[in-house]
């Protein structure tokens, strides 16, 4: 039985129990072991960005593994399909970024992003802002300012220090010469789809130019067409010193990348980064099936419309249900229902999922809705409907939510 745990406002633990084996997924829909069908508007927290087993990118992987699926001496050797997966991503990455690195997660990404921001500009501090989350390694999880499990790995990793979200004039007084780096997520995800006011990102990245600071911007999430924008920083018309992706970036293959310009790849020697499994040629094969496709078919584009459409249609169920919901935001399919407390997530989480519809419970009371970028309207329509449903259930029941600690 698996179970999703999230915290409420008095530190008590909210169980979510889901007895559900998924079994096979096709598109928008995964069945479990009974042969159930649910609509999913998780794509796996973010990940399978194409649905599940898309022809493409199954063929891709079908193919690459009949041919190598590891070069020998990784890293030292040549590879043809990393190639052309670098290649391919110089056309869609923000002005400037010239160099790519291959990972495994976007953790371990943002992990390298900072450890080289450090080295190149010989700094020991990185400023994070509240809320935000990357990655759960010692060092990722210590510049996660909203993440309540950092507090059980003490010691925390020395160096870091936050400042609130959005707050400009919080970040120009504590930059100064011993910052080496600023990391921000361009949409805050597991904070609750938080966007930033409007000219952050470019103040932000004004202020870090003149102290001599990087911007590292964490686009695990928001990137490979998310936000209706291949990479959310285009349509803040930001420029970062380097970028993380992962998630999306493979469809579903663990994957993940980061990408710096050229000053700063020019303080990176041989031997500061790598890894056994980075870039590999089966994980390269898929992101290039995604990329291209994401490419090909103009699924930016598609999944502005789509993401208009959501927010149009959720934006009505926020009037229509004050006692449940406080407020919808977010940006093209990464979407965040701001509920008012954790009970109330838990619950519409577990009655959606018994309509037949898997969502996504987050902290600070937010529901993440986040298909998969090519959902068809009428499977969002559909979904929407399901959640609609549920919390017709939730105000008919009238009764207060269960709260309970996970056994």
């Amino acid at each position: 039985m698996n179970s999703i745990e999230i915290e409420d406002s008095l530190g008590l633990t909210i169980c979510m129990k889901q007895p559900v084996a998924i079994e096979r997924g096709l598109g928008s829909h995964v069945w479990d072991d009974k042969g159930a069908q649910y609509l999913d508007f998780t794509a796996g927290w973010g990940v399978t960005s194409l649905g599940h087993s898309h022809p493409v990118l199954v063929a891709a992987i079908q193919e690459q593994a009949g041919k190598l699926m590891q070069n020998p001496n990784s890293g030292f050797t040549y590879s043809p399909v990393r190639a052309r997966l670098l290649t391919l991503l110089q056309q869609v990455l923000p002005e400037g970024l010239t160099r790519v690195f291959f990972a495994n997660s976007g953790a371990e990404a943002n992990d390298a992003a900072v450890k080289l921001a450090r080295k190149v500009t010989g700094r020991p501090q990185v400023i994070a802002v509240a809320g935000s989350f990357h990655g759960r390694t010692l060092s990722t999880l210590s510049l996660s300012g909203g993440s309540d499990n950092a507090a059980k790995y003490l010691p925390l990793v020395p160096g870091n220090q936050f400042v609130p979200f959005g707050d400009i004039e919080a970040l120009a007084a504590a930059l100064n010469d011993t910052v080496a780096a600023v990391i921000v997520e361009p949409v805050q995800g597991e904070g609750g789809v938080r966007v930033p006011p409007p000219g952050y990102l470019q103040a932000l990245a004004q202020l870090c130019r003149a102290n001599g600071t990087l911007l590292i911007v964490d686009e695990v999430q928001t990137g490979f067409c998310r936000t209706g924008s291949f990479f959310a920083v285009d349509a803040q018309n930001v420029q970062p010193d380097i970028l993380t992706m992962g998630k999306g970036i493979a469809g579903g293959f663990p994957f993940a990348a980061f990408a710096m310009t050229d000053a700063v790849a020019a303080g990176v020697s041989k031997g500061d980064h790598g890894g056994t499994y980075c870039g590999n040629p089966l994980g390269c094969a898929a992101a290039f099936a995604v990329v291209s496709h994401l490419l090909e078919q103009n699924v930016a584009g598609r999944v502005t419309e789509m993401g208009k459409l959501a927010m149009a249609r959720l934006q009505m169920l926020a009037q229509k249900y004050p006692e449940f919901v406080v407020e919808v935001r977010g940006r093209g399919l990464l979407i965040g229902i701001q509920m008012h407390n954790d009970a109330q997530v838990s619950e519409l989480t577990q009655r959606c999922l018994a309509l037949g519809l898997m969502v996504t419970p987050t902290r600070n009371a937010v529901l993440r809705i986040i298909p998969n970028l090519l959902i068809t309207e009428a499977e969002l329509l559909s979904g929407l409907a399901l959640l609609t449903t549920a919390l017709d259930a939730m105000r008919a029941s009238n009764a207060e939510p269960v709260q309970a600690r996970c056994a």
